[in-house]
């Protein structure tokens, strides 16, 4: 009596229905979800598809990844492989087994961010951000020294104990920044830029203390890597222990295994300057005293001449030798003078044979006579042409048609066709004709032919 009582108040729903709805409850709650695990189960079926369980240490899930997905993905799933998928919750109702229907799948931690590394590192050796030729050299005793890095972290107690034991009278720039987290990449940038501004300092440190792949990550950006390549200060890269390696060590003009090794490299040693400071002054007391002796030699030398060679005698010497050559010049001036005198007087006489005044004046007198001929011979043929002219238009009036009409005559032409009538073989009774006289046309109509 209960039972049938439960089955007549309620829809009953079969297995299909009830994995069929809860199947489409999930894909409607869960669209698009991102999930992280192992990997775990791995089955690669003739199909093409991928099989394998999704685990963390306290669960796992089914996950199935079919061949169309799976060109996207940048790696090769392997059981153990720590991974994040993106994926729809379903259930595949056949079993009623829980499982994602993955999309898209890439590793997690270290893995994606390894890949990351390699792919900027290639991308940026093949536009020469690398290159060795192109790394700037560092002063010897630089004016300033500039320090990137954390205020608080271990890397500038480091840095600067190494920087007073070698040379305190060394001023340091700090640039305090982050070296970890999503603002460090800006806040570094910043920095290079400012010191850049500033002009302050001639040797940068960019650093910090170890950590992991993801700690660092802020010198494997690759704004910062174009920032360092793009800075006119020399940098040198101490980022992490000896063992970790960023892109900004590959960039940077010289790279570091420490924050202390870089101390070392951009600062003097001042007990080394200052010995070689005592040798130089060693030498250059060595060289004075060479150079005095010289200089004193020289000088007995020299008082030892002025003795032999006493300056009146080189004086009344010289007097004598300025009289001669005055004489000598006198007499090769005069002798100049001459010659140039008489050479104008023979180039003078030659060049008044060739005066051009008198064939000028004969070629005038011929011209004022050709002139006065070609006048003549013009108005001579003008008169013969105009005479010529009268002659040839008398003649063309005696033939003119139009004299002809003025001494009675008249031309006759077809209405129609415009012809000439020469004579009546040419009509017929009822042409129309035109005729035309000295003074105006008229038209008639020929009624009979005789």
């Amino acid at each position: 009596m209960n039972n049938t009582s439960i089955t007549a108040q309620r829809n009953i729903l079969t297995v299909t229905q009830l994995n069929r709805a809860t199947s489409q409850l999930l894909g409607e709650y869960f669209p698009n979800i991102l999930v992280e695990g192992e990997i775990s189960n791995l089955s690669t079926p003739s199909s093409g598809h991928l099989y394998f369980s999704l685990k963390d240490a306290h669960a796992q899930v089914r996950c199935a990844m079919f061949r169309t997905q799976q060109r996207r993905l940048a790696f090769r799933p392997e059981n153990g492989k720590h991974v994040v998928v993106k994926a729809q919750v379903s259930l595949y109702e056949p079993r009623g087994d829980f499982q994602l229907i993955v999309e898209h799948i890439e590793e997690a931690g270290d893995g994606a961010l390894r890949r990351a590394f390699e792919a900027l590192k290639l991308k940026l050796s093949e536009e020469g951000l690398f290159d060795i030729a192109r790394k700037r050299s560092f002063p010897a005793l630089p004016k300033s020294v500039g320090v990137i890095t954390s205020p608080s972290g271990a890397a500038i107690r480091d840095i600067l104990t190494v920087l007073r034991r070698r040379f305190p009278a060394l001023p340091v720039i700090i640039y305090p920044v982050s070296v970890q987290g999503n603002n460090a990449k800006y806040e570094i940038v910043r920095a290079i830029a400012l010191a850049n501004e500033q002009k302050q300092c001639d040797i940068l440190i960019l650093g910090r203390g170890g950590g992991s792949l993801e700690d660092l990550w802020a010198f494997n950006e690759e704004m910062v890597a174009r920032a360092i390549y793009a800075s006119a200060i020399p940098i040198i890269s101490a980022v992490g222990h000896e063992t970790d390696i960023t892109i900004a060590d590959f960039v940077a003009d010289l790279r570091a295994a420490t924050p202390s090794a870089a101390a070392e490299h951009a600062t003097p040693d001042q007990q080394e300057w200052l010995s070689r400071f005592v040798h130089l002054e060693a030498r250059l007391q060595q060289q004075m005293q060479r150079k005095l002796s010289q200089k004193q030699q020289s000088l007995v030398w020299l008082s030892k001449r002025l003795q032999q060679q006493h300056p009146g005698q080189k004086l009344a010497r010289n007097a004598q030798r300025i009289d001669e050559l005055e004489l000598r010049l006198s007499q090769a001036m005069q002798t100049r003078l001459r010659h140039s005198k008489g050479l104008v007087e023979a180039i003078t006489a030659k060049l008044w044979q060739h005066n051009p005044a008198v064939p000028i004046n004969n070629y005038k007198q011929k011209q004022d006579y050709l002139n006065k001929r070609l006048i003549a011979a013009i108005r001579h043929r003008l008169e013969q042409l105009n005479q010529r002219l009268l002659n040839n238009s008398q003649t063309l009036h005696a033939v003119s048609p139009l004299a002809t009409l003025n001494r009675g005559y008249a031309l006759v032409i077809r209405q129609t066709s415009g012809e000439i009538i020469r004579s009546t073989v040419q009509l017929k009774p009822g042409d129309k004709v035109k005729t035309r006289l000295a003074e105006g046309r008229f038209i008639s109509r020929i009624e009979a032919i005789e």
